[in-house]
C-alpha cells in the first residue's frame, strides 16, 4: 500500500497514542473525523496498520531480568522450523535469523537469573540446538522507539 502525507501523519499520531480519539487525530492533520475514520479503516484493511496495544513496562509483570541468546542450529534447519519452535517458550519476546555465524538471535524476558538458565536449558533442549550463547542485560541505554 502507498501511504501518503496524511496516512503517515495519521499513523504517528497513533503511534504516539493508540487511544486518541478520531477528532483528536483530525485536530492535529487537518481532517474531520469521518475522514480520519475512513483512513484508519482503509489503513486497517490494508495491512498498514495491523493492530492497536498497549505498551506494558515489563517489570509490572514481574519481567526483572532480560537476556539475548545467539542459536546455533544443526545443518539446514530451517527459520519456520526455529519459529515454530521457539514460539513454544513465552518467555521469548522476539527471535529474529541474523548474519554471522549463529543462525538466530532470541530475546528473552524472566523474572530472575535463574530463570533465564531454566529458559536457556529448555531451549537448548530442542532437537536442532547445537550450542547457545547468551548475554544478561544490564541496563537499557535505549528502549524501543514505536
Amino acid at each position: 500500500m502507498k501511504l501518503d502525507g496524511l496516512d503517515r501523519a495519521i499513523i504517528g499520531v497513533l503511534v504516539e497514542d493508540a487511544r486518541a480519539t478520531y477528532a483528536e487525530i483530525g485536530a492535529r492533520v487537518g481532517l474531520s473525523a469521518p475522514a480520519v475514520k475512513r483512513r484508519v479503516d482503509r489503513l486497517l484493511a490494508s495491512g498498514a496498520i495491523t493492530g492497536f496495544s498497549a505498551r506494558v513496562e515489563p517489570s509490572a509483570l514481574g519481567w526483572t531480568t532480560e537476556a539475548y541468546v545467539e542459536l546455533f542450529c544443526r545443518g539446514k534447519t530451517s527459520p519456520a522450523e526455529i519459529g515454530v519452535a521457539i514460539a513454544r517458550h513465552p518467555e521469548v519476546v522476539s527471535a529474529c535469523t541474523v548474519t554471522g555465524e549463529a543462525d538466530a538471535l532470541l530475546h528473552i524476558r524472566t523474572t530472575d537469573v535463574r530463570d533465564v538458565e531454566r529458559v536457556i536449558e529448555r531451549i537448548a533442549a530442542e532437537p536442532f540446538v547445537v550450542r547457545t550463547k547468551s548475554a544478561i542485560v544490564l541496563s537499557r541505554l535505549i528502549d524501543e522507539k514505536p
